[in-house]
């Protein structure tokens, strides 16, 4: 199909400037203004802003294994209709994707269902138990990365073996730093609103302590390293060292890290997740993180489970919320409009950052794959958790009015999303 979006603001070379966008096939082959339709079935996008399509490098399909919870067909779409042309899934599925074997089950879905790239990490050990490495370079040439999220690796020793043979691969070591150790069967931050409710605290420490750990460890491998779901001032302080050391590291934050914090939370399992909301010194130390560079991107950890798993509060609940199609409009609403941060720099966050460290391409310019979303501004909603897309319903953010509609999304030339209409 032959396209031309016309009217909007697009993001191109930094900043925003109104322009047109012709597509033809997969690929976008001229950008300007007054570009001729030539047969080409034409948009209009008045008053909106196209962005390069948003990159994800943290999100669970559940697929396979799971698929009560999500499967690509719906985590895809639900992607899709975020605003997302990319993701990264991790592994922590059944099987486990620590062979060749393994992984194809997941690739064969992806490929039958996926309507977006869907990129899968490739475990660091064995059934993500730490015990033994996995088929690292069997799987190499098919995954994104390498990562145990869900889990830490607790072995110093596995950890570093696992940098070198990754290292040896071109691979990146993708981390969910936790140390066992320290959790002492806390499932919330250990701060005011635990002790106020006699709940059980997850300490920082257990965070920080293994990103200095494994900062260390690349800093004497040369293995790039990215860390998961950064949430504690600690922990930005250790990577903000590292980075000035010249460690090979970046990592990332999730929305809800950025905008909400433990005096947030209620008896809800939808304001449970791993790791916890923290206090408010560790959201404002994130904030600034985001602006001078040391937090290198905001990915969702999109983490789907069912009704009857996320009943039964903070302590019985299961960890994990839903992001993908709200993650844009909670950031817009709650960091751009107020001043926080610039628009250019959201976008840095959610696409440029994230294709750059782990080489997407998703530029908007002549000759590159047509990997795009257009967004309303204005468009003032309510967030419904019933209208997701996605399986998972368990959202902070339920019945917070938001700004910021995705009105379409495309993927390699192919409208994967629209507002109001059925993409088959």
């Amino acid at each position: 199909m032959k396209y031309l979006l016309k009217g909007a603001k697009v993001y191109t070379d930094s900043k925003f400037s109104p322009c047109d966008v012709l597509v033809d096939g997969s690929v976008v082959v001229a950008l300007g203004n007054d570009l001729k339709s030539d047969g080409a079935v034409v948009l209009d996008y008045s008053g909106c802003v196209i962005f390069p399509g948003f990159a994800d490098v943290h999100v669970h399909f559940r697929e396979p294994g799971f698929s009560y919870k999500e499967t690509i067909a719906t985590g895809s779409r639900a992607a899709a209709r975020g605003g997302y042309t990319t993701v990264c899934t991790m592994p922590n599925l059944s099987p486990v994707p620590d062979s060749k074997e393994h992984l194809k089950q997941q690739l064969d879905i992806i490929e039958k269902d996926a309507v977006i790239s869907v990129l899968p990490y490739g475990s660091i050990t064995v059934g993500q138990m730490g015990e033994e490495l996995s088929d690292l370079e069997g799987m190499a040439s098919q995954v994104i990365a390498f990562s145990d999220d869900g889990r830490g690796v607790q072995s110093e020793d596995m950890m570093k073996e696992a940098m070198l043979r990754a290292k040896s691969l071109g691979k990146m070591i993708v981390a969910h730093c936790e140390d066992n150790s320290l959790l002492k069967g806390g499932y919330i931050h250990d701060g005011e609103y635990a002790r106020a409710h006699s709940h059980k605290g997850i300490c920082s420490e257990s965070e920080y302590l293994p990103i200095e750990r494994d900062a260390k460890l690349s800093e004497e491998t040369g293995c790039p390293y990215h860390v998961c779901h950064v949430s504690a001032k600690e922990s930005v302080e250790v990577i903000r060292r590292a980075k000035e050391r010249g460690v090979d590291i970046t990592c990332e934050t999730g929305p809800h890290y950025l905008v909400l914090d433990d005096s947030n939370l209620q008896e809800d399992g939808r304001f449970k997740m791993n790791p916890p909301l923290r206090g408010k010194d560790d959201r404002l130390a994130l904030i600034e993180g985001i602006k001078d560079g040391t937090v290198d991107m905001i990915a969702t950890d999109h983490a789907p489970h069912s009704l009857e798993e996320k009943s039964k509060g903070l302590a019985g609940s299961a960890m994990g919320i839903v992001g993908i199609e709200t993650a844009f409009p909670v950031l817009y609403t709650k960091l751009v409009k107020p001043g926080v941060i610039s628009l250019e720099k959201l976008t840095e966050l959610l696409s440029v950052n994230p294709s750059r460290r782990f080489g997407f391409d998703i530029e908007i310019a002549g000759g590159k794959e047509a990997n795009l979303t257009v967004f309303d501004l204005d468009a003032e909603y309510e967030i419904d958790p019933e209208d997701f897309i996605s399986k998972g319903r368990a959202t902070p953010f339920a019945g917070e009015k938001v700004f910021g509609k995705c009105l379409m999304t495309m993927c390699k030339g192919d409208i994967v999303w629209k507002d109001n209409e059925k993409i088959d």
